[in-house]
C-alpha cells in the first residue's frame, strides 16, 4: 500500500507542475485516502541541491488538494528561487513527504529539549512569538548534530543562531517520504 501510495503522490505532483508548464503528465487521483484530510511538503531538487519546498504543517484540506497546491507553490513560488522553467522539468526531481499529527516537546531548557530530539526521524516546528521556522527530518542528512540544527532553525526563524527564551515553543512530526528515481 505504502509504495502506491507513494507512486500516486508523485504523479500527481508531476502532473500539477507538468500542467503549468504544458507538458501534462497522466496521474491517478480516485484512491479514497486523498480524499482525506492530510499534510504534506513537496520538494524540488536538481543534481541533489534543493530547488524548491513548500508544505503544510497541518493538515487542513483533503491530502489531493495539498498535494496539488504545494506541488505548485514548491514550483513556482518558493521565494527562494525563480519559478521553475519548462527546460528544467526532465532534470527535477520530485519528493512528496506525508506528515504525522504534530506532537508538542515539553522541555525545561535547551539542552533537554535537544536532548529529546531524533536525529533522521523528527521534523521540528521552532515557535517564539511571531518567528517560525520547520525543518523536515531529511535536514539531519545536512545537520546531523542536535545543536547545529536548533541553530539552523533558529536563524531560519530569523532569531540569532544562541537565541534562546522562556515562550520558546517545540513541536515534532514524522514523515513517510517517497522520492522520484
Amino acid at each position: 500500500m505504502l509504495l502506491d501510495q507513494g507512486e500516486i503522490l508523485l504523479s500527481i505532483a508531476r502532473s500539477e507542475i507538468s500542467s503549468v508548464l504544458g507538458q501534462p503528465h497522466p496521474f491517478r487521483d480516485d484512491a479514497k485516502w486523498l480524499r482525506e484530510q492530510g499534510a504534506c511538503f513537496v520538494t524540488l531538487t536538481q543534481q541533489g541541491e534543493l530547488r524548491g519546498c513548500i508544505g503544510s504543517l497541518e493538515a487542513h484540506r483533503p491530502l489531493l488538494a495539498d498535494v496539488k497546491a504545494n506541488a505548485l507553490a514548491a514550483a513556482f513560488r518558493d521565494p527562494r528561487f525563480s519559478p521553475l522553467a519548462a527546460e528544467e522539468l526532465d532534470y527535477t526531481q520530485v519528493e512528496v513527504s506525508l506528515l504525522s499529527p504534530m506532537e508538542p516537546i515539553a522541555f525545561t531548557s535547551e539542552q533537554d529539549a535537544l536532548a529529546q530530539l531524533r536525529p533522521l526521524v523528527d521534523g521540528v516546528v521552532f515557535e517564539y512569538g511571531h518567528h517560525r521556522s520547520t525543518f523536515l527530518p531529511q535536514v539531519w542528512e545536512q545537520l546531523p548534530q542536535r545543536g547545529e540544527f536548533m541553530a539552523h532553525l533558529k536563524r531560519k526563524a530569523g532569531l540569532h543562531a544562541d537565541f534562546w527564551a522562556e515562550g520558546v515553543r517545540l513541536s515534532r512530526y514524522t514523515v513517510s517520504k517517497w522520492k522520484e528515481a
